[in-house]
């Protein structure tokens, strides 16, 4: 059994999906991060930065934080998900690293200067829509011969979709600029892996 401290927001998605995917018995904590108990002391000792989401696999004694080490660790322990070549494996890393460093940070500082500032400020929205932008375009490229951003269903689908799923709700794709990561985004969507992790802990409310 694995437990899954997460809250509805985009890395949180993503090991909710990865768990479903690898079909992983956990149970759910949820961290009521709107509260701020991510940075009661309890949580800080499982992740020292605060964020969600984290877990601690009961059956190796192993907590793990940062969405991206999470999905490895998944996919090394089940053997899913994960190319056997070094060739594909090395691909799987690199774009998952892409995630990591800069589809997350630059949909995240997007999203909250759009949606969640206090105030609007244009040269941020600006900024991070120029960048936002231009990470898609790379995507959309990627996509252009694939149905997933690597040879094969992997991690790396599930480590992009959780911000994708976000950017697709906020509204800063759209279908006419981005037909080929629109058809992934469905794509993806469609899976009942999918359709159930975005569930967990509730239903998500991005709108």
């Amino acid at each position: 059994m694995i437990d899954l401290y997460t809250a509805s927001a985009p890395n949180g998605y993503k090991i909710s999906i990865a768990l479903e995917e690898f079909g992983l018995l956990y149970k759910v904590k949820r961290v009521n991060i709107s509260e701020g108990e991510q940075f009661k002391p309890e949580f800080l000792a499982l992740n020292p930065n605060a964020k969600i989401p984290v877990i601690v696999d009961n059956e190796t004694g192993q907590t793990v934080f940062e969405s991206c080490a999470i999905l490895l660790y998944l996919a090394e322990k089940t053997g899913k998900f994960m190319p056997k070549s070094v060739r594909g494996r090395w691909e799987v890393i690199q774009w998952l690293f892409f995630q990591a460093a800069s589809i997350g940070p630059m949909l995240g500082q997007l999203g909250h200067f759009m949606r969640y500032a206090p105030e609007q400020i244009p040269y941020a929205i600006e900024r991070y829509s120029k960048e936002a932008h231009r990470l898609f375009g790379i995507l959309e490229e990627r996509l252009e011969d694939r149905d997933f951003i690597c040879s094969e269903y992997s991690i790396v689908d599930m480590a992009h979709f959780g911000w994708l799923y976000f950017a697709v709700k906020m509204g800063a794709t759209d279908a006419e600029k981005y037909p080929r990561l629109i058809t992934w985004h469905d794509r993806i969507i469609s899976r009942p892996a999918v359709v159930t992790g975005l569930t967990v802990p509730e239903p998500s409310n991005f709108r």
